[in-house]
This record gives structure tokens, C-alpha cells and sequence, in this order.
């Protein structure tokens, strides 16, 4: 009897791992993947977790981009306003499949967890040659690896703190919003663990700010804008990475300032591009003129999250004058030269908007609304060919209040950004890191984020005819999911972005020509539909096409385009980028 009740109070390390990905707020629930002799025991356990599945994918390359996409919409959607995603992979080929990815999600600031199976501590010990290694009996190395685009690494090894480890792991990628490293060893899968030990809750709260120092930051925020006349916010990635977009948008209702997103910040939560005072893409020199000059001639910028990269920034060309910035940032602030460590942006934008002394300013600064052209669409003719400028200027009517929208590295990174997003859009895209075919793991990810919410939610890629061909296969796991998703193709024959930086007619930006209409057939979808627009009218018409617009099926639409068309802020950068690699 006493061994009966024993094991009822405990269960596997192997459950125990699931079992806290998927407590809430973590909330993970579908987990990504690519399965491998190191980790087959450790994925038994995941149909042990009631509501978490095992979504599977074609190479771990997806996979890590797809747990990429799944934690930012799963950011978009939570409750607690955070998440993170899981991807397994195993020992050595899988993981190192999986770094691109992994590499991409820590410079973006995407938090989720890498899990490894990997060799027995008694196989480790013994330094045998197995499968998967490098032959030299060092099973450390691709650890080692990760530790530099991973917030924090851990190879569990004692069963005895193996649950707190990965506690460690799981707090550290949800705080932090990077990815960190776990692995995990094959004969620990099934050793057993007290039950109890999820009782208790995870740590998933940033550390405080100090008081002191937060209200001398407070007070001199307040004093700036007290002394501004035409402060501006721009809201940049990081604000919504860390979770701190309700207090941005709290701050522009009761402030009426006037606000700029940034590439990176497309689509974040709680910020309403429909809202008056909205005024644009700031993009550095590459930004509208109308944004550009209300955004440099302000007296006082609130910077929110920046993530100063080239492609974020219009190469570097933002004309802002430092003494006239306040920076807030997840966990430092910075005043004119001033840095103030540890003072995070959600704590002190929750106090600033508290705060009364905020209201008084309002009161005596609110400005009127100014209407930017930034989104005017650009007006051609039915039998003309569709331009990047049409795409991208008409796009926002079509789309919905909730849609979910993923923009491929090139000429859809770029021109999204003339795009205006309806209320709670969320969007996808890897300004920073700019890993060429991330969209369409990512695609796979996002979609399965948003039905685990709600079905009817439309997701929709939009990927270029080369980037394409570098991740296709994900098309199959969504196929394989019945996801419901519009994958756009943008069919300008080859790398359009890499011939404008370099080699615009050379052979190396050449790819071979798909029928990108056969390819749902190819993965033997079911529910499915595939067309190909050639000109402005045929796609008009399937905008305005109610059928169309339902979420009801797996969609390719192939959109042809003439090859050297891009977006003009691109040429634009491009040019600069092409200036910056001459040296």
C-alpha cells in the first residue's frame, strides 16, 4: 500500500518538464519539433499533459522558427501579456539544425526554451563514440555553442535539482523574452520526481525597479514634459517584447501625444494604428517626409523599447538629438547622457501614467490632430501590372480587426509598412536578424498560436518567390494540421532585395521558376484553394470576394510582379547597406 500511495505522489522528470511548460501563465501548448534517438522517451511524455500536443515539423531549422512565431503571438494574445515557445531537437545534428533559428529568436528578443535530448550521463561519462558527436568524447560543445544566444544554459545531470533547473530555465526565458538552452539526458526522462514540487508557482515576475532611484527618473521625465511643447512617443519592438504596450498605450490616451511606430513595432499589442494620433513608420531618412519632420522637429521624444539596427532604423539615419530623448528600455533607462540601470520600462511607463502631475501637463499641451499621407493608396489601372506601392497601399482594406500578419525578409518587410493595420492586427516580421525564408516556419507557428484562441482568426504570409524556396516544406506540417492560412506569394523572380544591394542582374540572385500553384497539391492538401492574380484587377476582385475573406481553407495566392519593383524605402536602403558593405 505504502508503495502504491509513493507513486502516486510523483511522476517523470519527462512529465514534470511538460507538465510546467504548460501551467499558466507559461501556457505552452503545442510544442515544435523534430524527432531523434536522443529525445523519442522524452516526447512520450508530452500526451501525459492534458491540452498539449506535439505539432511535429519537417527539419528543426522550422522548427525553431515556428516556436519564433508561436511566442509572439502567443505574446499578442495572453492574458499576462507574455509567453514563450518550446522546440525539441536532439543531440549535436538536431541542435546545431536548430541554432539559425534559436540565433534569431535571442537577437529579437522572442523568449522561448530549447530542449535537447541528449546521450546518458553514464554515456557521457564514459566518452563513447556514439552517433552525433564530434568523435573527440566532448559532449559539452554544442552547449557550450549555445551559451552565446542563450539567456542562460543548463544540462541537467542530478536528478535531485533537475526540477529546479528547469524552473530556472523556463523563468529565465519567459523574464528575460530570449531563448535558453536545456538539456536533457536520456536516462533521466523516466526517473521519478515528488509531484508537489508543482505546487509551487514559478518566479515569472521582473525584479523590481529601486524606488529612490525610480522616482528621481520619474521626476525628471515629468519636468521634460512639463518644459516640451511638441513631445512625440515612438513605440519600438522591444516594448512589446517586454510586455509593456498596455502602459504604452495608457500613457498616449491620457498624455493625447502624438505617436510613431517603428518596422520592428508593426503590429504590436494594445497599439491602435487607427487611433488620430497616429502619425506613422518612423524610419529614419527613410520615413514619409510628414512623419520624418514631426518626429525630428519635436522637442521631446519618449522612446519606448529601441532596437537601433540598420533596417529598423533606415540605415542608421535617425536625426534625433540625444538631449532631447528619453530612453526606456527593459531593463535600463536612459535621460539625455544619463543611464540608470535596472530601472525598467514597464514598472516606471505604470508610474508615469499614474502619476497626476501627468494629467496637468495634457491639459495645457494637447495639439491637434494631423492626417499623414503615409497610407494613401496608390490608384492604377484594372489591366495595369500589380506594383509594390499598390500592394502595399490597398492591402490595409482588405484586412480584418485580429488579424495575424507574417512579412518575409525583403521586399514584404519593407513594404508592410505602408500598410495601415486595423484595431489588434498582430505582426510578424525579423527586421533585425533578417534570417531569409523565416516567415513561412514562423507562419507555421503563428497559425497554430492563433487557433489554439480562435479559429476564425486569419493569419496571412506574405513571402517572396525566393525566400520561399528555402523553408517550403513547413507548407506540409500546415497542410498536415488542416491549418486555415493565406500564404501570398510574391512571384518577382528571384532575390529582389540582394539584387538592389549588389549584383542586380548576376546569376546568384537567379532561382529556378516553381509553379507555386501546385504546390498545396504537391503536399496533398485537402481543403484548399490556389490562384494566381497577374494584374490589379484580378486581385481587387479577389479582395472584394466575401468567400475570399472567410477563414476557411488553406489559401496560396501567387501575386506577379515585375522583378526589379520593390518598395521605394528599400532602394532607398539598399543603396545605404550596398554603402555600408563597400566600406
Amino acid at each position: 500500500m505504502s508503495n502504491s500511495n509513493s507513486n502516486s505522489d510523483q511522476i517523470t522528470l519527462g512529465t514534470y518538464l511538460f507538465k510546467r511548460l504548460n501551467q499558466k501563465p507559461v501556457d505552452v501548448k503545442n510544442v515544435f519539433g523534430v524527432p531523434g534517438d536522443f529525445n523519442l522517451a522524452l516526447l512520450d511524455h508530452i500526451d501525459e499533459v492534458e491540452g498539449m500536443k506535439w505539432v511535429g515539423s519537417v527539419n528543426e531549422l522550422n522548427a525553431g522558427y515556428s516556436a519564433d512565431g508561436y511566442s509572439r503571438v502567443k505574446n499578442g494574445f495572453s492574458a499576462s501579456g507574455s509567453a514563450i515557445g518550446a522546440v525539441i531537437t536532439t543531440f549535436g545534428v538536431g541542435e546545431l539544425s536548430a541554432v539559425n533559428a534559436i540565433a534569431g529568436a535571442y537577437s529579437e528578443h522572442i523568449g522561448l526554451v530549447h530542449i535537447v535530448g541528449i546521450p546518458s550521463i553514464e554515456a557521457q561519462k564514459q566518452e563513447l563514440l556514439l552517433h552525433h558527436t564530434l568523435g573527440n568524447g566532448d559532449f559539452t560543445v554544442f552547449q557550450k555553442i549555445s551559451q552565446f544566444i542563450s539567456e542562460t544554459t543548463a544540462a541537467l545531470s542530478d536528478i535531485n535539482t533537475a526540477c529546479e533547473e528547469i524552473d530556472r530555465v523556463i523563468e529565465s526565458a519567459f523574464v528575460n523574452q530570449r531563448p535558453t538552452y536545456l538539456a536533457f539526458p536520456s536516462n533521466l526522462v523516466n526517473s521519478k520526481v515528488p509531484k508537489s514540487k508543482l505546487d509551487k508557482p514559478l518566479n515569472l515576475t521582473p525584479p523590481p525597479n529601486n524606488k529612490q532611484i525610480q522616482e528621481e527618473v520619474l521626476d525628471t521625465i515629468i519636468d521634460l514634459l512639463a518644459k516640451s511643447k511638441s513631445p512625440v512617443i515612438i513605440v519600438d519592438a522591444c516594448c512589446n517584447r517586454h510586455n509593456a504596450t498596455y502602459e504604452a498605450s495608457k500613457l498616449i490616451e491620457l498624455s493625447n501625444f502624438r505617436f510613431a511606430v517603428t518596422p520592428m513595432a508593426k503590429g504590436s499589442r494594445d497599439i491602435d494604428e487607427s487611433d488620430p494620433r497616429f502619425i506613422g513608420c518612423y524610419v529614419g531618412d527613410l520615413s514619409y517626409p510628414q512623419v520624418k519632420d514631426l518626429v525630428e522637429s519635436s522637442d521631446l521624444v519618449l522612446s519606448l523599447g529601441a532596437v537601433l539596427s540598420d533596417f529598423n532604423t533606415g540605415a542608421f539615419s535617425y536625426s534625433l538629438d540625444t538631449s532631447k530623448v528619453v530612453e526606456f528600455h527593459s531593463d535600463y533607462t536612459k535621460i539625455k547622457s544619463a543611464q540608470y540601470p535596472k530601472i525598467r520600462m514597464k514598472e516606471l511607463l505604470g508610474k508615469l501614467v499614474e502619476s497626476p502631475k501627468l494629467k496637468e501637463i495634457v491639459e495645457k499641451n494637447e495639439k491637434p490632430v494631423i492626417k499623414t499621407d503615409e497610407f494613401e493608396p496608390v490608384q492604377l489601372k484594372d489591366d495595369e501590372t500589380i506594383t509594390q506601392a499598390w500592394l502595399w497601399t490597398n492591402l490595409g482594406g482588405w484586412l480584418k480587426e485580429g488579424d495575424v500578419i507574417i512579412t518575409e525578409t525583403g521586399t514584404s518587410n519593407f513594404g508592410i509598412i505602408q500598410t495601415k493595420f486595423p484595431k489588434n492586427t498582430i505582426g510578424i516580421s525579423q527586421v533585425l536578424w533578417g534570417s531569409i525564408g523565416y516567415s513561412v516556419g514562423a507562419a507555421a507557428g503563428a497559425v497554430i498560436a492563433a487557433e489554439e484562441v480562435d479559429k476564425s482568426r486569419r493569419v496571412i504570409l506574405f513571402v517572396g518567390d525566393g525566400s520561399l524556396q528555402l523553408t517550403v516544406q513547413e507548407l506540409s506540417t500546415m497542410v498536415r494540421h488542416k491549418n486555415n492560412i493565406y500564404i501570398f506569394v510574391i512571384n518577382n523572380s528571384g532575390f529582389t532585395i540582394e539584387r538592389l544591394i549588389h549584383g542586380l542582374h548576376a546569376s546568384y540572385n537567379d532561382i529556378q521558376s516553381w509553379e507555386h500553384t501546385d504546390l498545396l497539391k504537391l503536399f496533398k492538401a485537402e481543403n484548399f484553394e490556389s490562384l494566381r492574380v497577374n494584374n490589379v484587377g484580378e486581385i481587387k476582385k479577389l479582395f472584394a470576394d466575401e468567400e475570399f475573406s472567410k477563414n476557411t481553407k488553406i489559401r496560396l495566392v501567387e501575386v506577379m510582379m515585375e522583378m526589379l519593383d520593390a518598395p521605394e524605402n528599400l532602394v532607398k536602403q539598399a543603396e545605404k547597406s550596398s554603402e555600408t558593405n563597400d566600406g
